[in-house]
């Protein structure tokens, strides 16, 4: 099994650059792949995506990509038309209101726009830097995944193993069910009838009976889905969507059980199921 959560950090320094990669896993029906990086590096995306998605089936990973950069040689642009724009709009303000300052290179400098500053960035450069540690990151990314997965894996076959223990207690009872509900009607007739009973009749209306209360079909189907489950996890990496399953029909066979059986030996291992199932569904949201 592999669990949808895990995370990882990788970070590099150099002299004039440093860079981080961050990778988080969280739960979520399909995959889902968000990337934050430096709007000049998004060239880059797609690569980050496919790198993802070939290593994970389900959840939601979020990347992050950050570069500092040091000493980085830039390119200053004066805006002169800006500069200009600014400047006549200020000192048509400056008469209209009386103003008699002197309109300074300082005041156009600070507007928006009247410098512009482009870095020299070498993008595939920095993608080399990058690349290695984004891959280191996700291999320590995946490496957790499988760690947390294997610990989920070991508690839910844990708790597959209680189910089955209560079933197997409730199969001994199987033939009591049975035994119990011919005592009982034999008995209403003797009651009614004396000794005047109709065995055919009593065998008629068991029958009747044990079609509506006995549990031996819902044993079967029930030992079928656990055994199933556990064959699932040894040959499926990913079987969480069918895990969640037969979940469902697990459920559907202890519900029937509890509803049928009246002996409260069989009613108390329904509710231990039930409250080991529901542990297990919980854990299951959390696989691949």
């Amino acid at each position: 099994m592999i669990s949808m959560t895990g995370y990882a950090y990788r970070e590099k320094t150099g002299q004039d650059l440093s860079v981080s990669a961050e990778i988080k896993g969280l739960n979520n029906r399909y995959l889902e792949i968000y990337v934050n990086l430096p709007p000049w590096l998004s060239m880059y995306e797609a690569n980050i995506r496919e790198k993802i998605s070939s290593c994970c089936g389900r959840g939601k990973a979020e990347v992050f990509i950050r570069v500092r950069e040091h000493n980085v040689p830039v390119n200053i642009n004066i805006n002169k038309n800006a500069a200009r724009a600014y400047y006549d709009a200020l000192k048509k303000l400056s008469k209209e209101l009386g103003i008699k300052e002197k309109i300074g290179l300082a005041s156009l400098l600070g507007m928006e726009s009247v410098i512009e500053i482009e870095k020299n960035r070498d993008a595939e450069r920095y993608w080399q830097e990058i690349q290695p540690l984004l891959d280191e990151a996700i291999t320590a990314f995946c490496q957790e995944r499988e760690r947390e997965g294997k610990h989920t894996e070991e508690d839910i076959l844990s708790h597959l193993g209680i189910i089955e223990s209560s079933l197997k207690n409730i199969s001994a009872f199987a033939p009591v069910i049975e035994s119990t509900l011919k005592e009982n009607i034999k008995m209403r007739f003797t009651e009614l009838l004396g000794n005047q009973v109709d065995e055919n009749r009593v065998i008629a209306e068991t029958a009747s009976l044990l079609l509506k209360y006995t549990i031996s079909e819902e044993i079967s189907r029930l030992a079928s889905h656990l055994a199933e489950f556990r064959a699932e996890t040894q040959k499926n990496k990913r079987p969480g969507k069918k895990l969640d399953f037969l979940c469902q029909e697990i459920n559907r066979e202890i519900n029937t059980i509890g509803s049928k059986s009246a002996i409260i030996e069989v009613s108390s291992e329904v509710l231990r199921m039930k409250e080991t199932l529901e542990n297990i569904r919980e854990q299951l949201r959390n696989i691949e």
